[in-house]
């Protein structure tokens, strides 16, 4: 804001989770709408992207996030943080079929999700049985991440079905996960679906994700007042307030 005001510029207020949502177009633009899954260490969302501000809420994680999930998960097998990138790495050597961890919230038709349950699941097995061994640990760690693998999946396939939307984007750090990945293309194209996910450089947090929803404001001549407001941990009603809602 200091830097608009004191070079009168205009300033534009981009929503963290919306540029991640938006991250995609940076490589493909995408046909309008679209289902978005944003999953991170701290989000696990589903929306539907009706424009570049007009994101519409229709899942959203009740407890812990997927990259939650990896992290705790990691330090209860004595991983190196993050978690997530280590999990990833063992799993290419287990047994994904191996260990029966839960699929929360599959039976549900909520779009919603759940990890904590299956933290507490990791948590049982390893206080009933010892890793014993390099194998074993990566036949958990393939078990573990295939059962979060499944159920972002399942979830975002389903919110494709029941909106008839064939265009999906997975985005957020943990949609760097090359099993999420594997998996979503191999299920999505089974289901006709085209599904686009950014290079991994735009799936952790960066400049560039920014870049390409504020020029979209920028094409429209949309800048936001100089006395917006910054939220870390809450949606707000600035300038994005009346593109985003959520569903009934």
């Amino acid at each position: 804001k200091s830097v608009a005001f004191s070079l009168d510029v205009p300033l534009i207020a981009v929503d963290h989770i919306e540029a991640h949502a938006y991250s995609v177009n940076i490589e493909n633009e995408l046909t309008l709408p679209y289902i978005a899954l944003v999953v991170s260490g701290g989000h696990t969302s589903l929306y539907k992207v009706n424009s570049y501000k007009s994101f519409e809420l229709i899942g959203n994680t009740r407890d812990d996030a997927a990259g939650e999930a990896f992290d705790k998960g990691a330090k209860l097998l004595g991983l190196d943080y993050p978690g997530g990138i280590q999990i990833d790495k063992l799993s290419r050597n287990g047994n994904k079929k191996k260990y029966d961890f839960p699929r929360p919230f599959l039976k549900t038709d909520s779009f919603d999700f759940s990890f904590s349950g299956l933290k507490t699941s990791l948590l049982h097995f390893l206080k009933k049985n010892e890793i014993s061994g390099d194998q074993m640990l990566s036949d958990v760690c393939a078990s573990y991440q295939e059962a979060i693998a499944e159920t972002l999946i399942e979830k975002t396939l389903r919110a494709s079905e029941e909106f008839g939307i064939s265009t999906v984007a997975f985005a957020g750090g943990v949609a760097a996960n090359s099993r999420i990945r594997g998996l979503g293309m191999e299920k999505f194209d089974e289901n006709n679906i085209d599904l686009f996910i950014p290079h991994i450089k735009y799936c952790t947090d960066n400049a560039a994700m920014i870049g390409k929803l504020a020029y979209k404001y920028f094409e429209n001549n949309e800048f936001s007042d100089l006395d917006v407001d910054v939220y870390s941990t809450k949606r707000n009603s600035y300038t994005r307030g009346k593109g985003f809602k959520e569903a009934k």
